[in-house]
Order: C-alpha cells, then sequence, then structure tokens
C-alpha cells in the first residue's frame, strides 16, 4: 500500500521505516527540514537500535520524506498522524499539534478524488480521534467521515531501544476504527506481520483507552515495587529478594517489579497524568493515579536524601552522575529521573560531572551549567560521590574506577553496579536495598 506519515520524530520514525519494511510505499511528512534531509539522505532522525538501517536500506527507494502534504497525501492510500501531544502539569494533553495534522490532511483529502483513510498513532486522551480529529478532517476537506474517507485509531506499543523488534513482532495490534471499511484498510498493512495475538478490532475511544490503561498498569506497577522497596529499606530487607518471589505468582509475573529510581520517557508519566487528567474532566478522583505519580516524582529525591546521609552538606561537593537517558539503550532524556536528580544536587551547591553513552547532548539542552564528561572514568575521578542513574550495561563492568573518587561513595538508583564482584571496596547504597 502507498503509505503517508505525518511526523518524522520517535513513533513516525520507527513507523515508516518498519511499514517500508514491510515492502509499502511511504512518504513521510515534516515541517522540520532537517529531518526530511536526514531521512532522505539514508539517516535516522533519532538513536533507536536498528532505526538507521532499516531508513538507509529503503531510503530512495520506497521511503522518502517531504514538507508538501499535498503531494503526499495525493500519492498515499493511508495517512497515519505520528506527531507529540504533550501534557501540562495538571494532566491535559495539548492536542494542537493534531489539529494542525488533522486539518492539513483534510485540506489535501479535499482534493482528492478517491477513498482515503486517516489513523491517528499518537497518544490521545479518549474521545479525540471521534469527537476532534474527525469533525476537523470533515470540516477541512468538506468531506463525510465513513462514507468519502476513513478513520482510525492504531495505538502503538513500543519500548524505546527495542521500538523496531516491537514493531515487527507486536504481542497485539489494536485497531479502533470508526466504521468496518476503515478497519480493513488498516488491517491490511499488517498482513505480513505474525502477532503473537490476533488483530484487536474495537472502536477508537476504546483503542484510546487501552493505550493509556497499558501504561498506566505498567506505571502503577513499577510505583508498587518503589513503595514496597522504601518500606524494605527501612527494615533492612532486601526487596529484590521480596519481588522476585513475587513475581513467581502466575497472576503477577515478574516483569516491572524492580524497584529504583522511578519510570520515565515519553509514555509513561504523560500518560498517566493524561489519564487522570481526563478523569478529573469527567468528574472522577483517580486516587491510586495520583499516587502513582506521587512516588515516581519522589524517588530521585530520595536518592539525593541518601547522598546527603553519607557526605553531608552537599555546597561544593563534586558529584558524578553516571546515566542521563531516562532508560538504557536509548538517547531519550523525557522525563529522565536524574533530571530532577541533578536539578537538587545544583540546588544544594554540588559541582556535577555527568556521563552518558548517548544522551549527553540531549542533557546540554537543559543544563548547560554542569561538565559533562566522555567516559564513566573521566566523571568518577576526583569525585565525592555518584549516583548510579541509568541502568547502561557499561556501569556494570565497572570495578576499579570507583576507586578513583575520593570518598568512594554510590548511591545506585537501578541496581546496576554489582557489588559483590567488586575487587573496589565501596561505600554502597541502594535506593531501595
Amino acid at each position: 500500500m502507498k503509505v503517508s506519515v505525518v511526523g518524522s520524530g520517535y513513533v513516525g520514525s520507527v513507523t515508516a521505516a518498519c511499514l517500508a519494511e514491510l515492502g509499502h510505499q511511504v512518504i513521510c511528512i515534516d515541517i522540520d527540514e532537517e529531518r526530511i534531509n536526514k531521512i532522505n539522505s539514508g539517516k535516522s532522525p533519532i538513536w533507536e537500535k536498528g532505526l538507521d538501517e532499516l531508513i538507509q536500506k529503503h531510503a530512495g527507494n520506497n521511503l522518502k520524506a517531504t514538507s508538501d502534504y499535498e503531494s503526499a497525501v495525493l500519492d498515499s492510500d493511508i495517512s497515519f498522524i505520528c506527531v507529540g501531544t504533550p501534557s501540562d502539569d495538571y494532566g491535559n494533553i495539548n492536542l494542537s499539534i493534531v489539529k494542525a495534522a488533522s486539518k492539513s490532511l483534510g485540506h489535501a483529502i479535499g482534493n482528492k478524488d478517491g477513498y482515503h483513510v486517516v489513523v491517528v498513532k499518537s497518544t490521545v486522551v479518549p474521545e479525540t480521534t471521534e469527537n476532534f480529529v474527525t469533525p476537523i478532517l470533515e470540516e477541512s476537506s468538506g468531506k463525510q467521515a465513513g462514507r468519502d474517507f476513513g478513520v482510525s485509531m492504531n495505538p502503538e506499543f513500543l519500548r524505546e531501544g527495542k521500538a523496531v523488534y516491537d514493531f515487527m513482532n507486536p504481542d497485539r495490534i489494536v485497531i479502533g476504527a470508526l466504521d468496518k471499511h476503515s478497519g480493513d484498510f488498516v488491517s491490511q498493512l499488517y498482513d505480513k506481520v505474525e502477532c503473537q495475538n490476533e488483530i484487536v478490532r474495537t472502536n477508537s475511544r476504546t483503542a484510546e483507552m487501552i493505550k493509556y490503561t497499558n501504561n498506566s498498569f505498567l506505571a502503577t506497577k513499577i510505583s508498587f515495587s518503589n513503595e514496597i522497596g522504601n518500606i524494605c529499606k527501612k527494615l533492612g530487607i532486601d526487596t529484590y529478594e521480596v519481588m522476585k518471589v513475587v513475581g513467581m505468582d502466575f497472576r503477577i509475573s515478574p516483569y516491572f517489579l524492580n524497584s529504583g529510581a522511578g519510570f520515565g520517557g515519553s509514555c509513561f508519566p504523560k500518560d498517566v497524568r493524561a489519564l487522570t487528567g481526563k478523569s478529573k474532566q469527567i468528574g472522577y478522583e483517580p486516587i491510586l493515579l495520583d499516587a502513582v505519580i506521587r512516588v515516581n516524582e519522589n524517588q530521585p529525591h530520595i536518592m539525593v536524601n541518601l547522598l546527603e546521609e553519607k557526605i553531608g552538606n552537599l555546597e561544593n561537593k563534586t558529584i558524578a552522575v553516571l546515566g542521563l537517558a531516562f532508560k538504557n539503550g536509548t538517547d531519550d532524556i523525557r522525563e529522565s529521573r536524574s533530571i530532577p536528580a541533578i536539578a537538587d544536587l545544583i540546588y544544594k551547591g554540588a559541582e556535577i560531572k555527568a556521563y552518558d553513552p548517548q544522551a549527553n547532548g540531549n542533557m546540554k539542552k537543559i543544563f548547560n551549567n554542569i561538565t559533562y564528561c566522555d567516559r564513566a572514568e573521566d566523571a568518577l575521578h576526583n569525585a565525592d560521590a555518584c549516583l548510579v542513574m541509568t541502568d547502561w550495561d557499561e556501569f556494570k563492568e565497572l570495578d576499579s574506577e570507583f576507586g578513583m573518587m575520593r570518598n568512594k561513595i554510590v548511591i545506585d538508583g537501578r541496581r546496576v553496579v554489582p557489588v559483590r564482584n567488586l575487587e573496589q571496596e565501596i561505600d554502597y547504597v541502594g535506593i531501595c536495598w
């Protein structure tokens, strides 16, 4: 099929490249000339495992990028909306970019003779596709949804660092369509994909709710584990030993039970806040989800408190921060737990030397007053203490490097430092163990 993808950020780039790998003709639409040029020259606009190879493979053949909505829509059968939906402090998502994309698509569809399907892949709160996107498309095109063009919602369930694999090997595909014809159109795109379960066909608001419920539940498991971990810490109990046995219960499973510095990224924090915002909008107080966010927000501050217990006043102390990305395998710093930790350290007068194998450049856009290092050992050299914020594999290999610190104090937020195997003697503190 011929596909146009609006937005070439994280979700858009992965969607476009993977659809091209499945044999479809794909056109990316973006207003960012740098992203357009990168894709057309065979380079990925983001850092994601396996994505560079796919874009390089298909660029110039069945994958290209443009800023021209009109030509892209006229030359495609189906358009994906993959633009950002940031949320404010109250959880309300900003739909301005979705609105602009819908309006532009509508104008292009209005100038097209054949049937066209618009698919919302951006994460949006329930009722957005039917009550927001569809009316804009109708007004802008002068055509009727369900008759002249189709509308569908197809949420993504991609893990950063493994997004290409997840797209090509999904455990579920959810299609929430305005009508059967729209859903059939979208379903055809995935004919060559081997899904672990049958494709789920439903309406758009249910598909939207599935996405939010999925991420909110996983976030709840993490915050629950951190709450238990904080209690275990005070009782002298290893929370990892506890959760290992709890995870043996088939009703619970062992996934997302690791205690630590908390969750970050583009999905969990934003999606939980958005669902709480939508809930309050319709008159329901989501007590549990509010607590999930509160526990998560507190974890980095607990790490800094533990550091102060060990080292005292942080003013003029040099602290190494290892890990800036919100998780390993990505350069994404959105909602990274290192951000509030670094902000705390700066407020308390500490000097910071930071290192991440991928995310230094992105973090410089937030903190330009700290020192960024090219290697972990450079950050540790002559530091008074260290915070481990991201579970990069290379941090598991550190040993003698900790001896380069003055006080050899390590506060581990990810249980990544293999203390028992270290030849170097360090003063080790786990956030929840």
